[in-house]
């Protein structure tokens, strides 16, 4: 099966590529690790104006009406640039779990959500910048406070412990479909990040030289790079199709989807910092956001051992059903 944008999702992407290409997103992301969301948030906005944050929206709501391959495909975008902030959450989670209201016409102006959800979302990603602010305590949806702070191996993933306040927020969803909405939306930036490391590592092998000649051009590091290439072209379906899956399949493939995505992008960082070698473990070159970034969404919403036993509880269950 051939998994092809339509042209209105073609130029989506397009424009969206447009912009994070010209946005100095390396800049922003630095800044906003430093605490400087000053320039983040102007990014935020410009991407909610492109349409990103109301992707889930329903039109009535003020949304886009779009659905997960859009979704997807801007996701990607925001991984493939780095691109810094709760965007899983405040995209993909909230506005599948609530469906529309004021909350969710909010998002979709480009307010900021974050949201905590125990175990598999210990803490709340960027709480301190957060408009709409969120704890899941017992199946239900709590408003919540911003607590203590807890450091990331991504600089940029700013942690916090919430404390819930408040009656569960009326109205909330399928909590397990908003759930495995953001799994698929954590997936795409997997899938980003890892193309964007495989081309930088492309890039900087062509132009390193040693023993008289480019890095590339030793089959040891081809055979390399060619093995990202192919975990990530194995990955990219399984994501897509995830995005297109039937609802009574969706939980199954979305894990599929993340573990694939996972094991592609976390291989491709560690080519990546191989291949260029010393300079690869340094803070300031601009490939450590992505090698960290990969290295925090590879445990985000829920852990490898947490999807494969998913994916395997799924198979058991329909080989029981046909036999």
């Amino acid at each position: 099966m051939r998994f092809v944008p339509t042209p209105e999702q073609d130029d989506f992407a397009g424009s969206l590529e447009r912009l994070l290409g010209a946005a100095g997103t390396a800049g922003v992301a630095r800044a906003w690790a430093a605490d400087d969301t000053g320039p983040g948030l102007a990014l935020w906005r410009r991407l909610a104006e492109q349409g990103v944050s109301a992707l889930l929206v329903p039109e009535e709501a003020g949304g886009m009406g779009a659905g997960p391959v859009e979704m997807v495909l801007a996701l990607e975008a925001l991984g493939r640039h780095a691109v810094p902030g709760p965007w899983v959450e405040s995209v993909a989670f909230l506005p599948a779990l609530l469906g529309d209201g004021p909350v969710v016409e909010a998002l979709a102006e480009g307010a900021v959500g974050s949201v905590a959800l125990a175990p598999h979302v210990p803490h709340a990603l960027d709480a301190d910048v957060a408009d709409h602010l969120y704890a899941v305590v017992g199946g239900g949806l709590v408003g919540a406070s911003a607590g203590e702070r807890h450091t990331s191996v991504d600089r940029t993933r700013r942690l916090f412990t919430l404390t819930p306040e408040g009656a569960p927020q009326p109205g909330a969803g399928d909590l397990g479909r908003a759930f495995d909405t953001a799994v698929l939306a954590t997936a795409a930036q997997l899938l980003g990040a890892g193309e964007r490391l495989l081309a930088d590592t492309v890039t900087y092998v062509k132009q390193r030289r040693q023993f008289g000649r480019e890095i590339g051009s030793y089959q040891a590091v081809k055979h390399r790079l060619a093995d990202v290439r192919i975990a990530l072209d194995f990955a990219r379906p399984l994501v897509h199709g995830a995005a297109l899956a039937d609802p009574a399949t969706f939980c199954r493939d979305v894990s599929a989807a993340k573990l694939a995505a996972a094991d592609a992008a976390y291989l491709a960082s560690r080519v990546a910092l191989q291949a260029h070698g010393a300079i690869g473990y340094t803070l300031e070159l601009d490939l450590s956001l992505w090698i960290t970034k990969v290295r925090a969404l590879v445990a985000a919403w829920g852990t490898t051992a947490f999807h494969r036993d998913r994916v395997l509880a799924a198979l058991v269950a329909e080989r029981g059903a046909v036999s």
